[in-house]
């Protein structure tokens, strides 16, 4: 009887406890209201499940020192061109001026606009694999990869197999692990990689202490980074897995020149954070940037974008702010004519998706893209249970027919582009660990705008009567699925 009060007496206690952490959180309110909905309908897993998952670390002043070794580390190592080429201020100076206060929120992630950035916007997971494969081969210093999906599938196997052979050649191949994105491929596969000679730290470890382990059970990292001897850089939505080489409609970036700094800085605070080593000084991962010759270019060959000003911003959760959700804020309240926006994912917090609803209600074309065949029933659920809002407010919505659209992009009034890692999700913005890049161009804009209006020749609009329309059953579906939006 003792025993049984107890742990009612411990029950009650806790279940108080993390009710009051909840309601004086200052995270968002749909999230919260999500976790005590999830409490009080499965009292015992959803306590446990909020512990391991739910809590807000961004408050937490461990989770805040998270990056002190790398920014220590950065702070006694890099010499005076390295922090130019990384933060230099006069870069701002060749923004637009009504574009300049979204730089200015950008940085402060530390990272400034860049200049003298080349890169090509990828479209075809094919053409991805083949000129990934192709800068790999020919890498003579250093490979650093960052991916939420490493597959064992014909074509990660591939990649597997190029990279443990530099390795061995004597190219310094590190690799960061992100475990739990891949717990289906047996450990075994990636053990592998480390006997040839890959470095490699996985993202969260056993091995970590138990509060580093506890603050990022429910953190992944969503970044797709590759760097070849810190002159050529990769980034967007594509993972190593034949979905996207060959079945996915994805959106990705090949970027050489100044900006491919910014990614270098990104993925050596990620594997310092996570416990890897450097054999040289920080700098010299840092080199001149190069005039490169573009695999495949020619009067028949892909467009290459030169000379543009890139800003690539990486975002996690224990940032200051959350820059990646505050850059969709900014875009949709300031766009005056249009913009454009693929998600494979349609979860938006409160204050993007009235974001959203003011754009459209000022009189700019607000439109998104998503997919008809996702490949989550329940997100597909999701997604639905924001159209009839979105409909009513002037948003124009597209389902994408055929493969799977994983772009994760927008461009808006003629000038910003952006391509990045993040979904229009609680997760993406609030959760994982992301990386988007800004382009601050009118050439690279219209571009964006070709590949939106190439995707909306396989695409079909959305009608709020067709909405309207649906079973009352499968309504209430998906509104019922979209209480758990923050939680997915």
């Amino acid at each position: 009887m003792w025993f049984k009060l107890l742990i009612t007496l411990l029950f009650a206690i806790t279940s108080i406890g993390a009710l009051i952490v909840i309601i004086t959180d200052d995270g968002d309110s749909g999230r919260k209201m999500a976790w005590l909905l999830a409490i009080v309908m499965l009292p015992v897993v959803g306590l446990v499940l909020y512990i391991l998952l739910g809590v807000n670390w961004r408050i937490h002043p461990f989770f805040r020192k998270h990056h002190k070794q790398f920014t220590d580390l950065f702070e006694r190592q890099s010499d005076e061109r390295t922090r130019r080429l990384l933060f230099e201020e006069a870069q701002f100076d060749s923004i637009r001026e009504e574009f300049k206060p979204l730089a200015r929120l950008l940085a402060d992630c530390k990272l400034s606009p860049q200049d003298s950035t080349d890169f090509e916007i990828i479209t075809k997971g094919s053409r991805k694999f083949e000129l990934l494969m192709q800068d790999l081969r020919e890498a003579k210093e250093s490979i650093h990869i960052e991916y939420f999906r490493f597959g064992a599938d014909k074509g990660g196997r591939e990649i597997r197999e190029l990279i443990m052979q530099k390795a061995r050649e004597g190219v310094k191949v590190r690799y960061i692990h992100e475990n739990f994105a891949n717990i289906p491929i047996p450990a075994s596969y990636y053990d592998q990689m480390v006997r040839s000679g890959v470095e490699m730290v996985r993202f969260t470890s056993p091995k970590q202490n138990i509060l580093t382990l506890i603050t990022k059970l429910n953190y992944r990292n969503h970044r797709k980074v590759v760097v070849i001897d810190g002159r050529i850089g990769y980034t967007g939505g594509m993972n190593i897995n034949d979905n996207y080489f060959h079945e996915w409609r994805d959106t990705h970036m090949r970027i050489t020149g100044k900006a491919v700094a910014s990614l270098q800085y990104i993925f050596m605070d990620s594997w310092i954070t996570a416990g890897g080593k450097l054999d040289r000084p920080l700098t010299d991962y840092f080199p001149a940037c190069a005039d490169l010759p573009w695999p495949g270019e020619g009067p028949e060959g892909p467009k290459i974008q030169r000379g543009k000003i890139l800003q690539i911003v990486p975002d996690e959760p224990e940032a200051r702010i959350p820059l990646i959700q505050m850059s969709y804020e900014w875009a949709l309240h300031n766009t005056r004519r249009y913009i454009y926006m693929q998600t494979p994912y349609l979860a938006p917090p409160t204050s993007v998706l009235n974001a959203l609803k003011a754009a459209a209600a000022s009189g700019a074309d607000v439109r998104i893209m998503l997919p008809l065949n996702v490949d989550s029933k329940i997100m597909r659920s999701c997604n639905c249970g924001y159209y009839k809002e979105c409909l009513e407010a002037g948003i124009r919505l597209f389902e994408r027919q055929g493969e799977f659209i994983h772009s994760k992009t927008f461009v808006m009034d003629d000038y910003l582009s952006c391509i990045g890692t993040a979904n229009m999700d609680f997760r993406s913005f609030a959760i994982d660990y992301e990386d988007n890049v800004y382009i601050y161009d009118e050439e690279t804009a219209r571009q964006c705008v070709g590949i939106f209006e190439q995707d909306l020749e396989k695409s079909r609009e959305i009608t709020l009567e067709e909405v309207q329309q649906w079973p009352w059953y499968r309504k209430f579906y998906q509104k019922f699925i979209r209480l758990f939006a923050p939680l997915l």
